[in-house]
């Protein structure tokens, strides 16, 4: 019997991007950034919830509702033109963690693992949640282990990190159980992937490193007795398709982003009817609940 009972996803809202942060374009990201006048279509910003037998797990955490609510959530001056730029969101009083939680059943002390994709804004935002659990409960009860690469938790060190993406003052927050993953020699099951962090042991969780979005973006793969695998990928990719073509997101270092992406197809090669989910791609998470009705994604 699988030590997976069921995999959820809900969505913290909408996301508007622009079309060259989706797909890349031959314009350095400086040009497009502050020149583009276009937006996508809105795209989700998925949570991932694993029932585990050891725990409930999730895979991001979405963003922050604060971010349309709070006029100081964001840095001022010229990084906050950056912030304004780059994106813009649609965030309901019922998508934040919290409420998606509780539409399936669970609640915001049930969850013992937040892993992260990586640290970007709408990834990091449900921490504030995680952090107030003990406040409303019992302050000396246990807390969730927040799960990060170490390469990206270094970047939060580098010089002016609001300026790369980092809101600093919702992640290092008071309370949270920071931890750094222990990458550790891969297995033959997930090559090409040469290290890799099995969550508990038993092979049913398994993180992969995909660094290109960020210095230390990683994936994590779930793997279900009697359903499709599925790859986690976090901003690796916006949607499947362009992941398949090898068409590399705008955002991120090229030559890594196209290492990654090159790895995640061999290992879709390597485990047949592979699900591969993006956490803004509007068909993943249609993709993901239909491994348990056994359709495959076209």
């Amino acid at each position: 019997m699988s030590p997976i009972r069921r995999i959820e996803v809900f969505s913290t809202g909408q996301v508007e991007i622009r079309p060259e942060h989706a797909a890349a374009s031959r314009a350095p990201m400086a040009w497009w950034l502050m020149t583009s006048r276009r937006w996508t279509a809105p795209r989700p910003i998925n949570v991932y919830v694993i029932e585990h037998d050891r725990g409930v797990v999730l895979f991001d955490t979405g963003q922050d509702r604060a971010s349309v609510t709070d006029p100081a959530y964001f840095p001022a001056g010229p990084t906050g033109l950056l912030y304004r730029r780059l994106a813009r969101f649609a965030i309901d009083a019922d998508q934040t963690l919290t409420a998606g939680l509780e539409r399936i059943g669970l609640a915001m002390s049930d969850v013992d693992v937040a892993v992260l994709s990586h640290l970007h804004q709408d990834h990091i935002g449900g921490l504030g949640e995680l952090a107030r659990v003990g406040e409303v409960t019992d302050p000396g009860a246990h807390r969730p282990r927040i799960l990060v690469d170490p390469a990206e938790w270094a970047t939060l060190d580098r010089p002016l990190p609001e300026a790369a993406g980092l809101l600093e003052s919702h992640i290092r927050l008071e309370g949270l159980n920071w931890e750094t993953v222990s990458w550790e020699p891969a297995d033959e099951s997930v090559r090409p992937f040469a290290r890799a962090h099995d969550l508990f042991g038993d092979g049913s969780l398994v993180l992969l490193p995909t660094p290109g979005h960020t210095p230390g973006s990683l994936s994590l793969l779930v793997r279900r007795a009697g359903s499709a695998p599925i790859l986690l990928v976090g901003d690796l990719s916006y949607d499947v398709h362009s992941l398949e073509s090898g068409h590399l997101p705008g955002v991120g270092n090229r030559a890594r982003l196209r290492e990654s992406t090159s790895a995640v197809n061999e290992l879709t090669r390597r485990l047949p009817g592979l699900i591969v989910a993006a956490a803004h791609d509007p068909g993943a998470a249609d993709a993901v609940r239909a491994v348990g009705a056994g359709k495959a994604r076209g």
